[in-house]
């Protein structure tokens, strides 16, 4: 077999569609798109979302929430994270890092307060919740607030 013998297997290809050819041909006339109005004519799309002059949905509905893009969004850790992942003396935010603990690369670290810690580490976090502060003092460590 040669690339010039080569052709597409039977019934595989249509035929291309003739429109405006005659009556004979099933679509001539009309070609297919009815009689008048907008679709009949050459270049009369209208979008999808186009409500025939009537007010659209997405302006008939109110406005609903607002999202500030300027958020403070922090890498959420909590005390019993602390305690499994077997870390003391100092804790700065790289070493929760590096330990695998905080997986995001999002600059600011919180503690929350879910489970116990039973160490004393000094912690450099950027936020701590109330409770977690509680604990981990009661704990005999210390937090430390970096910017």
């Amino acid at each position: 077999m040669k690339l010039n013998e080569l052709k597409p297997a039977e019934g595989a290809r249509r035929k291309k569609r003739r429109i405006g050819r005659g009556p004979g041909s099933g679509s001539g006339k009309t070609s297919g798109r009815g009689h008048k109005g907008q679709k009949s004519r050459s270049g009369g799309s209208i979008p999808a979302w186009f409500e025939g002059g009537q007010m659209p949905l997405a302006r008939r509905l109110p406005m609903k929430g607002f999202t500030s893009m300027s958020r403070k969004t922090f890498e959420v850790i909590n005390v019993c994270d602390l305690e499994r992942s077997g870390l003391e003396g100092e804790v700065t935010v790289d070493v929760l890092r590096a330990s695998g603990v905080v997986r995001g690369t999002r600059g600011k670290v919180k503690v929350l307060a879910n489970g116990e810690i039973t160490r004393a580490i000094t912690l450099k976090v950027n936020a701590v919740s109330a409770k977690a502060r509680e604990k981990v003092e009661a704990a005999g460590g210390t937090i430390e607030l970096i910017k």
